[in-house]
């Protein structure tokens, strides 16, 4: 008798979206709310999205503290000051990825309903010449953004 197969590991967070799937989300639905969960110096030095075209604000929220990138233990409480309600469509960004992932698995976990991870994040993996920004992300989907 052969045993059923596992049954396949379900997803710790709304899931993956892509940043021009955000950006249509965030036009289209009035509880969405892009959280940047980058570090001060990020936000500072590389830039932040820009959501005045759609008359909304970026939230800005890191998930870890710079320098020492230990998770910020105030996190969820920040984000609850921002107004946030755990029936918010929540998109959640960092600069590749893998923080955001992070951020929306323990907001969901807290009881958020949608918390989304934004794929490839604000700037993208590196590129061959070890540079970001260039072939995937928010500022290579030529979506709005500014720098500080």
């Amino acid at each position: 008798m052969n045993a059923a197969p596992p049954a396949p590991a379900a997803l710790t967070y709304a899931g993956e979206i892509t940043p021009t799937q955000a950006w249509e989300r965030l036009s289209q639905e009035p509880n969405a709310k892009l959280v940047d969960v980058r570090t001060q110096a990020e936000w500072s030095f590389v830039g932040v999205p820009d959501l005045a075209p759609i008359d909304k604000q970026v939230l800005l929220v890191s998930w870890q503290v710079f320098p020492s990138m230990a998770r910020n233990d105030a996190f969820a409480a920040q984000l609850e000051g921002h107004g946030i309600r755990k029936d918010d469509v929540l998109l959640l960004l960092c600069r590749s990825g893998v923080r955001s992932k992070a951020a929306a698995e323990y907001l969901t976990a807290l009881g958020y309903q949608a918390a989304w991870n934004v794929t490839d994040g604000f700037e993208g993996p590196h590129d061959s010449q070890k540079h970001r920004g260039g072939q995937a992300g928010w500022k290579s989907s030529n979506l709005p953004w500014a720098q500080g």
